[in-house]
């Protein structure tokens, strides 16, 4: 049986998704909470690793079993054998051509910034401060030149190991809500580090220090030491990935 679950997560104290010997991570923690439900080891595939400090919404795993659980048992079970930061939102079967990573349509991230003199004290674990104003409506406007299928290898980290840097931005929105500054985008798919990086260069935009055709022509030049720094991941938060609807998954991810 193939297995599906929507996972939440702070990434605040995890090396990131993917499983590691040297340290703590999602993948890591959820594999061994399922294991104990399933009395047998459980290995997980995602539809997208985020790096550390990087949070999840719905993260969609699926993993194949012969053990004979209900749904509410693997999330009870595994609930209470994750730590805090950690949860399964929901399981469900799915058929077994279905695959969390390459049957996902896009990919979705949220980006929120703490605009506001002051550092953040309740929040700080899930925004980026900046205390200069920032202009959302210079950024968005910025941002839209990112829109299509393109070349980003000046959003591309330097360990990146994407056979190739063309991907397609479906939607790219910045807005303000109050003394926040949000970023949402959706892909295909990222590049590593593709989203902090666009982020990093869409803030110079809204501090007014490179106008707002900058961005488009970073794309364009394809130098990633052109472009601005890599914005911090306490800011980014995985929404989720998008699915067909014929696969019957919650509406959090089908499309």
């Amino acid at each position: 049986m193939r297995i599906a679950l929507g996972v939440e997560y702070d990434g605040t104290d995890f090396l990131g998704w993917q499983r590691l010997a040297h340290g703590a991570t999602v993948q890591g923690a959820l594999e061994q909470a399922l294991s104990r439900v399933a009395a047998q080891p459980v290995e997980v595939t995602c539809a997208g690793r985020t790096d550390a400090g990087v949070h999840g919404r719905c993260q969609v795993v699926h993993f194949d079993t012969q053990v004979e659980r209900d749904m509410r048992g693997w999330v009870l079970g595994a609930c209470s054998n994750l730590p805090t930061g950690v949860a399964v939102l929901w399981a469900q079967p799915v058929p077994g051509a279905f695959h969390a990573r390459f049957s996902a349509r896009s990919r979705r991230y949220r980006y929120t910034i703490l605009n506001r003199p002051v550092r953040a004290a309740l929040d700080a674990r899930y925004v980026t401060w900046e205390r200069l104003p920032l202009d959302a409506a210079a950024m968005h406007g910025a941002a839209q030149a990112l829109l299509g299928e393109h070349d980003f290898s000046a959003f591309r980290a330097v360990s990146c190991q994407a056979a190739h840097a063309r991907r397609c931005v479906l939607g790219l929105e910045v807005h303000r809500q109050g003394e926040h500054v949000i970023v949402d985008i959706e892909a295909n798919a990222f590049l590593h580090h593709m989203v902090r990086n666009i982020v990093g260069s869409l803030l110079p935009v809204g501090r007014g220090q490179q106008p707002v055709t900058w961005p488009g022509k970073l794309l364009a030049g394809r130098d990633r030491e052109a472009a601005g720094p890599t914005a911090p991941s306490s800011g980014l938060v995985f929404v989720g990935p998008r699915y067909e609807a014929h696969w019957g998954l919650p509406a959090e991810v089908s499309q």
